[in-house]
């Protein structure tokens, strides 16, 4: 008899969120924006499964069409964030180089070799990532064609981060609960704002961040929503589209405490083609571009591109000067540093 109650209660709670999100819909199309509340609410149903998949597409689709408010943003992030399986990495000082995707650039994965750069010049990586949804291969991808293992296992984690100086964080293991999201996003083929969600909620917490953003005006969001935390922070734009320091223009950087223009100048460079930092076509184009690079075979643009958002997270966490962080940064790619993480990476996870 109890076991009947329960299901009448399922049911009458899924008709009560089926309306729900009905309504919402509705307010959404009529233009109307949702509370930081409501925001958290619906992203904590869609987890428990209680919509069904068109009424979820309709939801994500709404968002490709205007723009996310500080509220929404802050109240899905809180929602992913209390849903999360957490991951103590706390007695490292670590940064995560996360880019949010969906400037449908087609880049090589340069916050990855990045992250592996930053590793080798000594600064800690909590790398947050997952598989390629509007891109062709994302970080997860690359990762796992070279053979990490992914887990939740802080023992291991740690392990990671004290003897190669980095530790890959598979988004969907720990964001289980987002699970009824993951085939939609991969049909729709589009970036929707979990894009703009990616690198807000690494599941290690880490004190520092280096984020890249696909529009100035998200941008302007994340460093809002930044400012009402401790984590230290750069974010950055490339007035042209990119979601890093792409070398084919300016760069808009914003931190906690300024902002300001970078141009490949800044670093003694020229300014490069779009062509010269594509990646490949398939996962394993990409895996073998990786490997070159990060043996110090890429191009001398690959080269700069990786070197030069590494030296942002440098100089994020450490203070130094980004022309400081660049030479460490290079100092790592071409001394075998950064491959030798990838190796040491590599061998823990057999």
């Amino acid at each position: 008899m109890s076991h009947f109650k329960e299901e009448l209660k399922n049911l009458a709670r899924a008709k009560k969120h089926k309306i729900r999100m009905k309504t919402i819909l509705n307010r959404l199309i009529n233009h109307e924006i949702l509370t930081k509340e409501e925001a958290r609410d619906v992203l904590i149903n869609i987890s428990h499964g209680s919509y069904n998949e068109s009424q979820i597409a309709s939801f994500l689709t709404v968002y490709m069409m205007r723009s996310i408010t500080i509220d929404e943003l802050q109240g899905f992030r809180e929602a992913l964030l209390e849903m999360c399986i957490r991951v103590d990495l706390s007695s490292h000082n670590t940064i995560d180089l996360c880019g949010t995707g969906g400037d449908g650039k087609n880049t090589f994965n340069i916050s990855t070799l990045s992250s592996f750069i930053v590793a080798g010049a000594g600064t800690k990586v909590a790398k947050h990532g997952n598989y390629g949804v509007s891109s062709i291969s994302g970080s997860s991808n690359v990762m796992e064609n070279l053979g990490i293992k992914f887990t939740t296992d802080t023992d291991h984690l740690n392990r990671c981060v004290d003897q190669a100086g980095i530790a890959i964080l598979h988004a969907p293991l720990f964001h289980p609960a987002m699970k009824n999201v993951g085939k939609i996003r991969k049909d729709l083929a589009v970036k929707t704002f979990f894009n703009m969600l990616g690198p807000m909620v690494n599941p290690s917490f880490p004190q520092n961040q280096l984020v890249g953003v696909f529009n100035l005006e998200l941008a302007r969001m994340y460093a809002y929503l930044y400012q009402n935390t401790d984590i230290n922070f750069s974010i950055l734009h490339s007035l042209d589209g990119y979601d890093e320091i792409a070398l084919t223009g300016p760069t808009k950087i914003i931190k906690n405490d300024k902002e300001g223009m970078f141009h490949p100048a800044d670093f003694g460079l020229s300014v490069v083609s779009s062509k010269e930092i594509e990646g490949g076509e398939t996962v394993e184009e990409s895996a073998a571009l990786f490997i070159n690079i990060i043996e110090g075979k890429g191009t001398a643009t690959q080269n700069n591109v990786v070197c030069a958002n590494a030296a942002m997270a440098i100089a994020t966490v450490t203070h130094c000067t980004p022309l400081e962080g660049f030479e460490q940064a290079k100092e790592s790619l071409f001394l075998g540093k950064a491959k030798k993480a990838l190796h040491i990476l590599q061998e823990l996870s057999k």
